[in-house]
C-alpha cells in the first residue's frame, strides 16, 4: 500500500492497515506534512515504511507512479484535482496498474459545492447534524477532539471502502476510486437516530432524548472529587440494580414517565455528589448497573480490565492503544515504531523494485 502523506484520516487509515500486516510505504514530503510533534510520537504512522518524494520535483510524480505499480492500495487526501495536477491521479495510476485500488480520504467529498473548500472535522459533522446531537441544551455543542467526523466518519470508511474494493480487483482484475467522504461517513453513523426521528422517537433538539443526555439514567454525573461517573442503566433490570445500589429506590416508576425525569435527575446528581469517584466505583463493582468511571487518557491503560486484555501496549517507551481487531489465526502486534521520514527509502527501493527511488540519495 501506498499513502501520500498527509494529517489526519489518512494516516490513521493506513495506520489500521498496517496494524492488520499491509505493507504500507508511506511518501512523506520533504520538510513533513505538518503536524507539530516530533515524529517519534507519532503513533499513526507505527508499523509503516517512509520514503521522501518531492511530488513538485520533476519526476516527482514518476517516482509515485513506480510505486503504484507495485502496489495494492493508493491512499492520499488532497484536496479534489491536486493528485491530477500533480500527474498521480487515479487515471495515471491505473496507466500503470489497472488492478490499483485508489482511496481518496476528504472531508467534503470528490463533488458538491464545497468540494474545493478547506475544512476540518468540526465543519465537516456540524453539516451532518451529528454535531447538533451532541451537548447540553442550553449550551454550544462541544467539539468531540476529531474521533467522530475524522476517524469514525473518515478513516474507518476509508478502510472498509479500499478492502472492498481490493476483494472485487482480486476477483476481477479491475481497480477502482473509492471516493471516502467524511459527510458520507459521519452521515451513515447517524442512520440509526435518522431511522428514529422519523418513525417519532427522537426529537431533533439537544439533551431531549434517550442517548444523548435527555434521560437521567443515561449519561454523566460529577462527584465529590469533582471527577465523574457514567451510567448507562437503560433495561429495566439494570435501572432496577442501579436504583437499589444508590438507594433510590422510590424512583423506580419514574423510568417510564417523563415528568419526573428532572426530579430523578436532581436525586441521582445529588447522590454521586456525596462520594468520590473511587467510592462509587467500588460500590457498582461487580454489578450490571451500568455504571463506570469516567478515566482520562492517561488512567485507562492502568484499568484492571483494559490491562489484562491488554487494549494497550508500550513500545518505544510510548503507552499506546493495540492494534484493534483481534484475530485467532493472524494476531497482530506493534512491530516497529513510527516511521521517520525517509529512513525506509533504501529498503523500499530494494524490496519493491523501484531503484529510482535511490536517485539523489546517492
Amino acid at each position: 500500500m501506498v499513502e501520500l502523506a498527509g494529517i489526519g484520516p489518512g494516516p490513521f487509515a493506513a495506520m489500521l492497515l498496517a496494524d492488520l500486516g499491509a505493507d504500507v510505504v508511506r511518501v512523506d514530503r520533504p520538510g513533513g506534512p505538518g503536524l507539530a510533534i516530533d515524529p517519534e510520537y507519532d503513533i499513526t504512522n507505527r508499523n509503516k515504511r517512509s520514503v521522501i518524494i518531492d511530488l513538485k520535483s520533476p519526476d516527482g510524480h514518476a517516482r509515485v507512479l513506480d510505486l503504484a505499480a507495485h502496489a495494492d492500495i493508493l491512499v492520499e487526501g488532497l484536496r479534489p484535482g491536486v493528485a491530477e495536477r500533480l500527474g498521480i491521479g487515479p487515471e495515471a495510476c491505473h496507466a500503470r496498474n489497472p488492478k490499483l485500488v485508489y482511496g481518496r480520504m476528504t472531508g467534503w467529498g470528490q463533488e458538491g459545492p464545497l468540494a474545493h473548500r478547506a475544512g476540518h472535522d468540526i465543519a465537516y459533522i456540524a453539516l451532518t447534524g451529528t454535531l447538533g446531537m451532541i451537548g447540553a441544551p442550553d449550551e454550544p455543542p462541544p467539539a468531540p477532539a476529531n474521533l467522530l467526523g475524522d476517524y469514525a466518519g473518515g478513516s474507518l470508511y476509508l478502510v472498509v471502502g479500499v478492502l472492498a474494493a481490493l476483494h472485487h480487483a482480486r476477483a476481477t482484475g479491475t481497480g477502482q476510486v473509492v471516493d471516502a467522504a467524511i459527510v458520507d461517513g459521519t452521515s451513515h453513523l447517524a442512520s440509526m437516530i435518522h431511522g428514529m426521528l422519523a418513525a417519532g422517537g427522537w426529537q431533533d433538539r439537544r439533551g431531549a432524548n434517550l442517548l444523548d443526555g435527555g434521560c437521567p439514567y443515561y449519561g454523566t454525573y460529577e462527584t465529590a472529587d469533582g471527577k465523574h461517573m457514567a451510567v448507562g442503566a437503560l433495561e429495566p433490570r439494570f435501572y432496577a440494580e442501579f436504583l437499589d445500589l444508590l438507594d433510590l429506590k422510590e424512583y423506580a416508576e419514574a423510568r417510564k414517565d417523563w415528568t419526573r425525569w428532572g426530579d430523578l435527575r436532581e436525586a441521582v446528581a445529588a447522590r454521586f455528589k456525596s462520594r468520590t469517584r473511587d467510592q462509587w466505583t467500588a460500590v457498582f463493582e461487580g454489578s450490571d448497573a451500568c455504571v463506570a468511571p469516567v478515566l482520562s487518557l492517561r488512567e485507562a491503560p492502568q484499568h484492571p480490565h483494559l490491562a489484562a486484555r491488554g487494549t494497550f501496549t508500550d513500545h518505544g517507551g510510548v503507552t499506546q492503544p493495540a492494534p484493534a481487531p483481534r484475530f485467532s489465526a493472524t494476531p497482530t502486534a506493534v512491530r516497529t515504531g513510527p516511521a521517520q521520514p525517509g529512513a525506509d527509502t533504501a529498503d523500499v527501493a530494494r524490496d519493491w523494485g523501484v531503484p529510482d527511488l535511490l536517485k539523489g540519495l546517492e
